[in-house]
């Protein structure tokens, strides 16, 4: 899907046993498929389905989305951290789209 962009926001550095606050927002029209378009038709549709995040290969979140999520869905969670690690993000859409982010921190 065009226009579809991951934004993610999490800290460079932590130190060892740090609880960080991740923050995510993916552009996405989250159509329901119940609107109906300018000429009366249904608007097919279209949601981000699943969110996941991992760090060092461990799930930290897991996320089933309904289609009454809105617009651009906005995420924040937090994550303990033990070691310099990457967190990878992924938004799974009906389509079978895959958007995907990663982000790396320092633990110091």
């Amino acid at each position: 899907m065009e226009g579809v962009k991951p934004r993610v926001k999490v800290p460079k550095t932590a130190s060892a046993g740090d609880v960080v606050t991740i923050k995510t927002l993916i552009s996405h029209p989250m159509e329901s498929g119940q609107r109906k378009d300018s000429d009366g038709n249904l608007i097919p549709r279209q949601i981000i389905n699943r969110f996941t995040c991992e760090f060092a290969g461990e799930m930290v979140i897991d996320v089933d989305i309904d289609p009454s999520v809105a617009t651009n869905p906005y995420f924040e969670f937090e994550a303990k951290v033990g070691q310099t690690g990457d967190f990878k993000f992924t938004w799974t859409d009906d389509d079978g789209s895959v958007y995907e982010d990663t982000q790396s921190i320092t633990v110091a």
